[in-house]
Parts: structure tokens; sequence; C-alpha cells
């Protein structure tokens, strides 16, 4: 006569976690998609900001000195732009700025004018933070009033469009990003809670036997949290792989990669798989925990 296998002991706590870890890596790998959007469409709005050019006209005739004065001048002033680590002031002579009209217009224009009219001048690119409405007039005031400066100009109403245009995609995108974050966080909660559903009459008896809540709960919490850790890092991993994959496809993207974001974003991950995953495994508990016997049916 053929002997019964043993049966194995269900252990507290040890319910079924692939597919749960599988749900949750799902549903923070779509967060973590959509931040990568907004890290990249902030990036995008840094870098058309950072190409708004101020065009700085100075007096006719200025000394040497006084031009290496204002460049060193403007390249430590807070609001230019760097690039490389190199301040975005170039200055422009009046014989290359007549160069570039010819080239663009095709006018030979000192032919007949018999002398050339234009004027020397430095062409600032400004930080972003300062490329608003209200700080450019600031430093278009600030600029002008330095000896050797004879005009300030920026195309302002094209300014005001790009920031309003910018406002207005910020604020959908924050919408967007608000609604799915709840929707991740109600997905990965419902997730957990259905997975502590087949431990319910465990944890019942546990109680009957004399098991204080604390004792119930340490299991659940602890492996909620390291499934939400794990789900987080392979969530983290797979957006890493489709970004360098996204990289290799359309090389442009790289002008808007910034790694601190990103790697805040992977981290952030993290921590919201592990945070939600210890907190929704809390609540199902204490749901389980205060039920009366005929409810668990």
């Amino acid at each position: 006569m053929a002997q019964a296998r043993p049966t194995r002991k269900k252990k507290l706590g040890s319910y079924p976690h692939t597919m749960v870890v599988f749900s949750i890596t799902l549903a923070l790998l779509i967060i973590g998609l959509f931040g990568l959007l907004l890290i990249h469409a902030h990036k995008l709005s840094n870098l058309v900001k950072e190409n708004i050019e101020m065009q700085v006209y100075l007096e006719r005739n200025l000394p040497e000195t006084q031009l290496l004065r204002l460049q060193q001048d403007f390249a430590h002033k807070p609001y230019i732009a760097y690039k490389d680590n190199q301040p975005q002031v170039r200055f422009l002579s009046k014989e290359e700025g007549a160069k570039q009209f010819v080239d663009q217009t095709g006018e030979e224009f000192q032919q007949f004018l018999g002398d050339n009219p234009l004027r020397d001048a430095y062409l600032l690119k400004i930080n972003a933070e300062y490329a608003d409405s209200v700080s450019l007039p600031r430093i278009r005031q600030e600029i002008s009033a330095e000896p050797g400066v004879f005009e300030v100009q920026y195309v302002e109403s094209l300014i005001t469009q790009i920031n309003q245009n910018l406002r207005r995609i910020s604020l959908v995108l924050l919408g967007f990003a608000v609604v799915l974050t709840f929707v991740v966080v109600v997905l990965i909660n419902n997730t957990i809670k259905l997975a502590l559903f087949s431990q319910r009459f465990l944890i019942r008896s546990m109680q009957l036997v004399g098991a204080t809540s604390l004792f119930i709960q340490r299991p659940f919490l602890r492996r909620a949290t390291w499934q939400g850790f794990v789900s987080g890092a392979l969530a983290a991993l797979l957006l890493l792989a489709l970004l360098q994959y996204a990289y290799l496809q359309v090389d442009e993207l790289r002008l808007l990669r910034d790694d601190r974001l990103i790697g805040g974003l992977m981290l952030v991950m993290i921590v919201l798989g592990c945070g939600i995953g210890f907190l929704s495994s809390y609540r199902a508990v204490r749901k389980y925990l205060g039920m009366s016997l005929d409810d668990l049916y």
C-alpha cells in the first residue's frame, strides 16, 4: 500500500509571491516610464530657455581692456548659463555681425552706406531659472547700467509665449502624474490584499491560540516590504534597460539625459514599492484580525 505523502505545513506569511512581485513590478514600471517622460520634458524646457539669447550692444571704439573686463563681469553673473563648465558669453564683433547679415540677406549694405553701422556686442545665454518675465527685465536693467553698454535687447514676446506654453504643458503632465500615482497605489494595494486573502483563516487560527497582533503581522509586513523592494529594483533595472535602448535608437535623446534625476527616480521607485507594500499588508492583516468568523467566509 502506497504511503501517503506528508502535507507541507503552511507557514505564516508564506503566500505565493511570484505573481505579487510581477504585478507590483509592472505597476512601478508604468510610473517609472511616466517619471522619465517628466524628467526629459523638464530637461527639454530648460534647454529651450537656455537657448534664449540676450544681445548686449556696446559703445563704439571701446578699448580692448574694457571689452575683456565686460566679458569677465558677464561670465561671473549668476544668471549666465553654463555648458561643459564654460559660461555662455560670446563676443560678436561688428565685422562678424555684418558678414552674418550679408550671408542671411544677400545685401551688401556697406557698399551704399559707405560704413558699417553695426556695433560690437556680447551674446549672453541666460540660465533657465532666470528666463522668465520677472527676472529678465531686471537683468536687462542691471546690464544696461554697466559702463560701455549701449543697449540690451531680447525678444520679450517670444519668451513670454514660451513660458506660457511650458507652464501649460507642465500642469497637464503634473495632473497625469498625480492620477497615475493614485492608480498605481490602488493597484499594488489590491494585489497584496488579494494575496493575503488566502491567509485569512491562518491569521484567525493564530489569533485563537493567543498570538499577539504584532506576532501575526510581523511576517506579513516583512515579506510585503521585501516584495516591494525586489519589485522596485526589478522595475528600475527594466527602466534602465529601456532607457539605454531608447538612447541607442534616438541618439539626440542623450541631450535630455539627467543622471541625477534618473537615479533619484529609481530610488523613489524602490522606496515606493517598499512603502506601499508595507502599508497595504498592514491594512489587510488588520482588516482580517478584526473580522468575525462569518465574515471570513
